[in-house]
């Protein structure tokens, strides 16, 4: 005998009526973009792109001296920013100026890259005694700032812009080794490498298979921040004079040479301290946007 109340059946829901879907995992949001990111990419992109023009066009011949233009204002006898105490297009020489910033930068960043990447996987994935030894290295190559350290490559080799990349890169490594480390310990306490641990996967093997993939976003928002370092120690480098030599325009020098101009001319020291500025400002919002994006422990509502 069944019991019949008169109240209709309950719905079936979803995952009663296709059993797959309650299984189906559910697609993460998208993370819009950063708005740092278009602003710090737009920046650089505009600098990049007066780097790369001045191999094929400037207004005016870098070397090129004007003596009875000197000290002008923006647009005198065709000079878009005015010259310098020696007659000297501004104009044509932030341009080239750029170029030796962007140059610096690369191989600087490279060479702390390079080095600096091997070291820090290595310390997150040696024993205790290895890691704590190479930190402690690292803690003492961080106490010698970029500056002293071509101050004195300068004085054993002399002040050349190789002597640059060189002391920015070596000072760089220290930021290189500390991010990635911390990186490579996240990695390492994951399950798919105790899985490949317990495949028989050698050390080699991990790194490359499975670290180094799961860095290269830490690894691209520290090679960003540092390139602004490096544009920024580059113009302190040229300006004490232990950088860019005087054949050679470099923003640095422009506003070391603009100093005895700073009551007359002052336009003649605004142009290269608002293109190291914005140089930096780029490279610095850029790196922060691809942090916001890449970094997987920031969560956005």
């Amino acid at each position: 005998m069944s019991l019949d109340t008169g109240a209709a059946p309950p719905s079936p829901t979803p995952e009663e009526r296709s059993p797959d879907l309650a299984a189906r995992p559910r697609k993460a949001p998208r993370r819009k973009l950063s708005p740092l990111v278009p602003i710090g990419a737009t920046i650089v992109a505009f600098i990049a792109l007066a780097a790369i023009v001045s191999f094929f066009w400037t207004p005016f011949d870098p070397l090129y001296i004007d003596y009875d233009h000197t000290s002008v204002g923006p647009g005198v006898n065709g000079h878009p920013l005015g010259t310098d105490r020696l007659g000297r297009d501004i104009a044509t020489r932030l341009m080239i100026g750029a170029r030796t910033a962007l140059y610096v930068g690369i191989v600087a960043v490279g060479i702390a890259m390079l080095i600096g990447t091997p070291l820090g996987i290595v310390a997150g994935m040696t024993r205790r005694n290895w890691s704590e030894s190479i930190m402690r290295a690292n803690d003492i190559l961080l106490a010698f700032p970029a500056l002293l350290l071509a101050i004195v490559l300068a004085a054993r080799y002399g002040g050349s812009i190789t002597t640059a990349m060189i002391a920015i890169g070596v000072a760089s490594i220290p930021g290189f080794v500390r991010v990635i480390r911390s990186g490579t310990l996240r990695v390492m306490s994951t399950d798919y490498v105790l899985a490949a641990r317990v495949a028989g996967r050698s050390s080699f093997s991990i790194a490359v298979r499975h670290v180094l993939p799961n860095v290269s976003g830490l690894l691209i928002v520290q090679a960003s921040s540092a390139y602004a370092i490096a544009i920024l120690a580059e113009a302190g480098l040229s300006f004490l004079g232990h950088g860019a030599p005087q054949s050679v325009p470099s923003w640095g020098r422009m506003l070391y040479e603009s100093q005895s101009l700073l009551t007359i001319a002052p336009l003649t020291a605004l142009w290269p301290g608002l293109a190291i500025a914005l140089a930096v400002l780029g490279f610095n919002l850029l790196g922060d946007g691809l942090r916001d994006q890449l970094d997987p422990t920031l969560v956005r509502s």
